[in-house]
């Protein structure tokens, strides 16, 4: 079967202390087995301790980024290697703070995937518009060339997951309409190397609206922002794929 699976992605970006991993424990008591997959991506620091914090748990766990490269001079960096020796299954890669952040190209995302691939890490691209690139109607054609361009030969539904995020819904509390969603997501799908790939929808995703998304055709699951931190919030969100 092609079928993609259901994934639930938690996406810590720049928060979270060794404190903070008791939210990571409390998810995984409250799903001790799951029909979806869930996974937290903390900063860091936190991979290590995080894998080691939820071992035998349904949890998986994510690094936010790696370099392209598997190892050298690269001050700061880290590879896709050492995310994996460190207990990440997963690489969030292309999201939108980086590509605006740090001036992240397609070609450069595609390069860091293949060597997510390349450590047996599953690589979470991330696509999506900027309000001005939405309001000149240029959506459709801005996520299909970004998808085009920075997901790498070989991508299968094994080794990538596409997370759909509208860069304008990303922390503002906006989200799209459902048929706007619809449409993005619809024509991710037509465009992918493997139709089996997981569609994630990510921005703005929290208890209250979780259900009416998932339940878009289309929509396998959500990349999470702030709304993952806590257990309780997160655990609403998985609770309402699980149901979807």
């Amino acid at each position: 079967m092609n079928t993609p699976r259901k994934i639930a992605a938690g996406n810590w970006k720049m928060n979270g202390l060794r404190a903070d991993l008791q939210e990571a424990r409390n998810l995984a008591a409250a799903f001790p087995a799951a029909s979806v997959d869930i996974l937290l991506c903390p900063p860091a620091t936190l991979v290590g301790a995080m894998a080691a914090a939820l071992v035998g748990s349904a949890v998986r766990v994510g690094g936010q980024d790696c370099h392209q490269n598997v190892n050298g001079a690269h001050t700061g960096d880290i590879s896709a290697a050492m995310l994996a020796d460190a207990g990440a299954y997963h690489v969030i890669l292309g999201h939108s703070e980086r590509r605006a952040d740090h001036g992240e190209t397609s070609t450069l995302v595609a390069a860091k995937a293949s060597a997510a691939h390349a450590a047996g890490l599953t690589a979470i691209i991330c696509v999506g518009e900027t309000e001005a690139q939405r309001d000149a109607g240029q959506t459709l054609d801005v996520v299909l060339e970004q998808l085009k361009t920075s997901v790498p030969d070989g991508a299968d539904k094994a080794n990538t997951i596409v997370a759909y995020e509208p860069v304008w819904a990303i922390g503002t509390g906006r989200t799209p309409t459902l048929d706007q969603i619809a449409e993005v997501h619809d024509a991710l799908r037509a465009h992918l190397p493997d139709a089996g790939i997981s569609l994630l929808y990510g921005g703005s995703v929290k208890p209250a609206n979780a259900a009416e998304i998932f339940a878009i055709a289309n929509v396998d699951g959500a990349l999470v922002g702030g709304a993952s931190l806590k257990a309780s919030d997160f655990g609403a969100i998985v609770a309402a794929l699980d149901a979807a």
